[in-house]
């Protein structure tokens, strides 16, 4: 008879216990509530939790240490966009976009060259990054009606197009811009290539979107007219960049739903404070039976989202195949935070109106995660294809 000693175990481990603490004492002290419904209302990036981020070193989590970084994997970067989120979710964001869109990318795609000047630089906190991708016609379906193009000019390329949704293009240092070099490449997902644009370079224009949510971390429209890139700013190879990037693809999913799960977190925590707090007829809001379905279907909810999350960061750590986890980690937590908010809202009644709770916020930031960086439809679009139905787009 086999054994049936099961060695299935949902402990992150002592390190990474350690690594959960040492973060979340530095956004408690660094991100008081004050101060981020302040950065919220102008809509101006916390550039100093930034800067204490790259003096504690958490910016070179996804970077290998030849390169001036921890060499820490998905779980640890998981752990941190997390414990963000649970404070901002315009820092946990920018964070992700500069690791996911920066460092993984480089690591990836990148030149030795290039990972020799930019990743150091990266994890010192000297360097911000962003993407560019979806273009005013077309998000998921950008590969079928990407109209930005770069053609070769010599030791440069000349881009010409337009972008939307660039986010901290008016911090990056570097955009990651996707282009079209071959209109006649046989595939769609051919004939792309991915460049690093300085956004200060001539020809670059940023228009700057005003939006509901993650107000704090800024969105812009992106004009490229005649922008000379040179050519050892190609990430990746030349016609094939959109192939080079796709292992990106899974740490941007792992990353958002980690996004999510934080936001969840930081709606229930809110709404069973004061579900606990609040007076009415006579007794405790949470003693009402109606008021604790709803946490505890939250507090379900977070539950779900957390396992899916880690098992698909796990899994990646591995270097397993998590295309079909991270896509469903995404979806539920996305779902999680939407729903933990919204229930957030109902419970606090009329003060969830009122921008001195941060309900609102949690609310208006999350609401984000059900299109971005991919729709809910077609997370499920791709996971039925994976089940072996037939492809439906």
């Amino acid at each position: 008879m086999p054994s049936l000693q099961c060695d299935l175990n949902f402990e992150l481990g002592e390190q990474k216990e350690l690594l959960r603490q040492e973060i979340r004492r530095l956004v408690d002290r660094e991100c008081p509530r004050d101060y981020i419904r302040e950065m919220d209302e102008k809509e101006e990036f916390p550039r100093r939790v930034w800067e204490k981020l790259a003096e504690a070193g958490y910016l070179g989590i996804p970077i290998d240490p030849q390169y001036g970084g921890v060499g820490g994997d998905i779980l640890d970067m998981v752990i941190v966009v997390e414990e963000m989120a649970k404070k901002s979710a315009s820092i946990a964001l920018t964070f992700m976009m500069s690791s996911c869109f920066g460092a993984k990318a480089l690591a990836f795609a990148g030149s030795e060259r290039q990972k020799q000047e930019l990743l150091p630089r990266l994890a010192r906190g000297q360097l911000m990054f962003a993407i560019s991708v979806t273009e005013p016609d077309g998000g998921t379906d950008v590969l079928n009606v990407m109209k930005t193009t770069a053609r070769a000019d010599g030791d440069s390329f000349i881009l010409n197009g337009a972008k939307m949704w660039t986010t901290c293009a008016h911090l990056a240092d570097y955009m990651v811009v996707y282009a079209r070099t071959n209109p006649h490449a046989a595939k769609k997902t051919e004939g792309i290539t991915v460049f690093l644009v300085d956004p200060k370079t001539p020809g670059v224009e940023i228009r700057k979107i005003n939006k509901l949510g993650i107000r704090a971390t800024s969105s812009f429209a992106v004009f490229y007219n005649d922008v000379r890139v040179p050519r050892d700013n190609i990430l990746g190879r030349l016609d094939y960049g959109f192939y080079d990037l796709l292992p990106m693809l899974n740490n941007e999913r792992i990353l958002v739903a980690a996004i999510c799960l934080g936001l969840a977190q930081a709606a229930f925590a809110d709404a069973l404070e004061y579900a606990q707090q609040r007076q009415a007829f006579g007794k405790p809001l949470g003693q009402f039976q109606a008021i604790q379905h709803e946490l505890a279907r939250t507090a379900t909810d977070i539950e779900l989202a957390k396992l899916i999350t880690y098992k698909a960061a796990w899994l990646q750590s591995l270097g397993r195949d998590c295309g079909i986890e991270a896509n469903m980690a995404k979806l539920v937590a996305a779902n999680a935070a939407c729903q933990a908010a919204d229930r957030g809202m109902q419970i606090l009644g009329g003060y969830c109106y009122s921008m001195e709770f941060d309900m609102q916020r949690y609310w208006r930031d999350a609401r984000l995660y059900r299109i971005a960086p991919i729709t809910d439809e077609m997370v499920l679009n791709f996971i039925g294809e994976k089940l072996g139905l037939p492809r439906s787009f």
